[in-house]
């Protein structure tokens, strides 16, 4: 008789991630991300102050409406959740709900399908930028940005059009 390898059964008990866990971990690093942009624009707000000076900043704001801060946060988003899933596969949101996004073959995902990923679970925030063009109010916009998030989970888009999954660790200690 063979011997089992707990690292290949533990393997074996890797499922994917059911709806309610990817929900429960976007809105954990969607707090982080909160977080992180309140001091990445604390930054740019603090380099704006040291280059125009108090006085201008009082009558005119730089950074609303402008592209290069909004590309900016835009890339520390990006840099957010690329850098944790290229390291661990994991953000700390997916940490605290067993979450890992990999490979289909169980090996860490790289730089360009992390770049997938991001830009395909993006396309949830799409209603937001098309709300004044359309002038549709904040209230239908949300409504169908959420819904787009749920089409976009429900699907796997991030997950089919990066080639990657995301999975449910085992809890540490049990076997299967």
């Amino acid at each position: 008789m063979r011997e089992v390898n707990p690292e290949s059964a533990s393997a074996l008990a890797v499922l994917p991630a059911k709806l309610p866990r990817r929900l429960a971990a976007i809105v954990y690093d969607s707090l982080l991300l909160a977080g992180v942009l309140i001091f990445a624009s604390a930054l740019a707000w603090g380099l704006m102050m040291a280059l125009l000076g108090s006085a201008t900043l009082q009558t005119h704001n730089p950074l609303r409406g402008n592209p290069f801060f909004q590309t900016y946060l835009l890339l520390v988003c990006f840099f957010f959740y690329a850098g944790c899933w290229v390291r661990g596969g994991q953000t700390l949101g997916m940490r605290a709900w067993r979450l890992q996004v990999r490979r289909r073959d169980g090996q860490g995902i790289r730089w360009q399908q992390a770049l997938l990923r991001f830009l395909t679970a993006s396309l949830w925030l799409t209603p937001f930028y098309l709300h004044p063009l359309f002038k549709i109010g904040v209230k239908p916009s949300l409504g169908i940005a959420l819904a787009v998030l749920l089409v976009l989970l429900v699907l796997r888009l991030p997950d089919r059009i990066s080639e990657t999954e995301l999975v449910v660790l085992p809890t540490p200690g049990r076997t299967g």
